[in-house]
């Protein structure tokens, strides 16, 4: 699939995902995203280049344990936080200033928060299990990209299509609307980062299967990962007789290869890709930004 407007995810209700990026997560970042993110940053590893300067795209959702981690990682590096959301500042700023946020723990110190970022750009910037709910993915990503510097590098993580699986099979065979909206595949997400500009994309995914002892358990674990932002979904308030009847459904997902517990896929994709220096097609007049054309000068220079 091209990268266009059919490549977005077709099935969104950008209201309700304006709506959810609004709400404020509980007192720290789903289990699973902090774990994703573990994963994430230990491919930190196979990159050479080393960030001067990094920013961590909406740290509160994406896990602050995780925004630790590479900050021990890069401890000569300068820190930035980006919260796209302005109702997520306040409780961004709070979790930032706490305690256990000491400069002798993380070394780094804390990052700068909201502000400008350095001009030019970033050399790394980090999007923790963010882009899935994104209600145009490609407007994100080419966001990110006036983000970073040249020669600078993204590195995201979110989910696949594969995602409940079992769930969107037991809500089809009870004939209810969708659980959730249809999620992008990574192939799609590999061409929207050439289309924004990137270069040298890497996609590559897992499955993580959780498990809960109890129906009660599941879905109030459920609920800290997103809503349901299908445009199709059941358009009226849920009462006590439908969460009855969630409950049964959820139930009915233990697996014996499981240990009898409730069983859910998640569909984790990770990328990342290098912006490269921008190339100015031939034309009688052609017109770049400013920190593109001085990083062509410098190029220039160096390799006179």
């Amino acid at each position: 699939m091209s990268s266009s407007s059919a490549s977005r995810p077709p099935t969104i209700d950008p209201v309700a995902a304006r709506r959810w990026a609004r709400q404020a997560p509980g007192d720290a970042a789903p289990w699973l995203h902090e774990e994703v993110g573990r994963r994430m940053e230990e491919r930190l590893q196979w990159i050479k280049a080393t960030p001067r300067r990094w920013v961590d795209w909406s740290p509160l959702r994406g896990g602050l344990e995780v925004h630790g981690r590479v900050a021990q990682r890069y401890p000569q590096a300068a820190a930035y936080v980006q919260e796209p959301e302005p109702a997520l500042h306040a409780p961004t700023t709070v979790a930032f200033a706490a305690p256990w946020w000491s400069a002798k723990r993380w070394r780094g110190g804390r990052p700068q928060l909201f502000g400008a970022l350095p001009e030019g750009g970033v050399d790394l910037l980090w999007a923790n299990m963010g882009l899935h709910m994104a209600p145009d993915p490609e407007v994100l990503i080419a966001e990110w990209h006036r983000r970073v510097a040249t020669d600078g590098f993204l590195m995201f993580s979110g989910l696949g299509p594969d995602t409940l699986m079992e769930l969107r099979s037991a809500y089809r065979a009870r004939g209810w609307p969708e659980p959730a909206h249809a999620f992008t595949d990574m192939h799609d997400w590999g061409d929207m980062l050439v289309h924004a500009g990137f270069a040298e994309p890497v996609m590559d995914m897992e499955r993580i299967v959780l498990t809960w002892g109890t129906p009660e358990a599941a879905l109030a674990e459920l609920r800290t990962l997103g809503r349901n932002l299908h445009r199709d979904r059941f358009p009226a308030l849920r009462g006590r007789r439908w969460r009855a009847q969630m409950l049964d459904l959820l139930a009915g997902l233990a697996s014996d290869e499981h240990g009898g517990r409730i069983a859910l896929t998640f569909e984790i994709i990770y990328g990342h890709a290098f912006k490269p220096v921008s190339r100015v097609a031939v034309a009688p007049e052609s017109a770049i930004g400013l920190n593109d054309m001085r990083q062509m000068l410098r190029r220039g220079r160096d390799g006179a």
